[in-house]
């Protein structure tokens, strides 16, 4: 063997030995990293799925809006998606408290132990009524009213005073057009309030009325109807308007010449569905995308009310509280849609869930029957 041979070989050596050290080592780190990640992976998934399920109970909170039935008064609890609530008029007084125990019902569904605002529309006792039989079945924090009576009759009179005594040293609200209420989450506009209305249109609205030109000019109501407080909700995209018992004549004030109103994807027909209110120039300006009747077996639903409401342009569906008996068939919806279609009082109601993008859906409560609206 030559002296190069040798010289190689050592080269050789010298140069295979770090070499082979330093793959060992490689593979011994990599190996105790890859047991690291293992190790991790768990709580990595653990983790993701956390934030999963925190984005995904995040978006399943929508708005709730339950219509009671209170055979033919009005009572409308609506639910923010933060839990706050707002229940809009009491029913009826009396009936072994009927009224207040559908509400009270309705409030557990939702999972509320107190009610945060309850907002008076009028004085009616079919609106007002059961204020005090509600007080004794469940906490209560504002009332929301537009302040005195205002209808010259012993009955309403009689309604306001049972009312103030019911509430007591509550905190209360007197509400005037224009004005909001702090309800997280939502735009809450009053439109009507003690015979009064908002003078400039709302964000989006103010357009001209096409509607208007042909529409009869009703009589003066001096009743506490025309002084019902009226309020438009928005969550994000969609819109719902409550104008209470409100007649024709407050009606065309508040969309002629002009619309101030803007449209509504839900609305709940004026009045139970009575035509002394729901004037053409009203519903069909606000273009609802789905109507809901407030009516009872024997009150509301009126033919004529219920034609304006099912000519409107643009509506998809109407649902109704009660199949109205002295209408016909011509003028009821199918029974899906109804909640109670039989005549006696079963108490079923219809709930709406909507997302702020404006997409909703609406649920029978009687046969879990229930319909989504997309948005627009």
């Amino acid at each position: 063997m030559t002296s190069l041979t040798i010289l190689r070989a050592r080269i050789g050596n010298a140069i295979l030995a770090p070499a082979d050290s330093f793959s060992t080592r490689t593979v011994y780190r990599r190996s105790m990293s890859l047991r690291g990640m293992f190790k991790i992976v768990p709580t990595l998934i653990v983790c993701l799925a956390l934030i999963s399920a925190a984005f995904a109970g995040r978006a399943e909170k929508r708005l709730q809006i339950y219509f009671i039935d209170v055979e033919g008064g009005q009572s409308t609890l609506v639910v923010t998606p933060s839990g706050q609530s707002l229940l809009i008029d009491t029913g009826w007084p009396g009936a072994s408290a009927r009224d207040a125990s559908r509400i009270v019902a309705a409030a557990h569904a939702a999972g509320l132990k107190r009610i945060d605002y309850v907002l008076i529309t009028h004085y009616h006792d079919d609106h007002v009524g059961g204020v005090p039989q509600l007080l004794d079945r469940i906490k209560v924090g504002t009332f929301v009213d537009h302040g005195p009576n205002q209808e010259d009759s012993d009955a309403t009179r009689r309604n306001y005073d049972a009312y103030q005594k019911a509430i007591g040293v509550h905190p209360r609200i007197v509400a005037t057009p224009g004005m909001g209420l702090p309800l997280k989450g939502l735009e809450v506009h009053i439109l009507s309030a003690a015979g009064n209305l908002v003078q400039s249109p709302l964000p989006g609205a103010g357009t001209a009325n096409p509607y208007c030109s042909t529409e009869p000019m009703p009589e003066e109501d001096v009743t506490e109807n025309a002084r019902s407080l009226g309020l438009l909700i928005e969550y994000g995209r969609f819109r719902f308007l409550d104008l209470g018992d409100l007649t024709k004549k407050k009606e065309l004030d508040l969309v002629c010449p002009n619309n101030l109103i803007g449209t509504a994807d839900l609305f709940l027909v004026n009045h139970h569905g009575l035509d002394l209110s729901n004037s053409k120039a009203l519903v069909w300006s606000v273009h609802p995308r789905v109507a809901i009747f407030d009516n009872g077996a024997h009150k509301g639903g009126s033919p004529a009310a219920w034609q304006v409401v099912h000519d409107s342009p643009g509506i998809e569906d109407i649902w109704q509280l009660h199949y109205a008996m002295d209408s016909d068939k011509g003028h009821n919806v199918a029974a899906e849609r109804i909640a109670n279609p039989a005549e006696q009082p079963d108490g079923q109601y219809i709930k709406v869930e909507a997302s702020s993008d404006g997409t909703f859906t609406v649920t029978n409560s009687r046969n879990s029957f229930q319909q989504t609206y997309g948005r627009k």
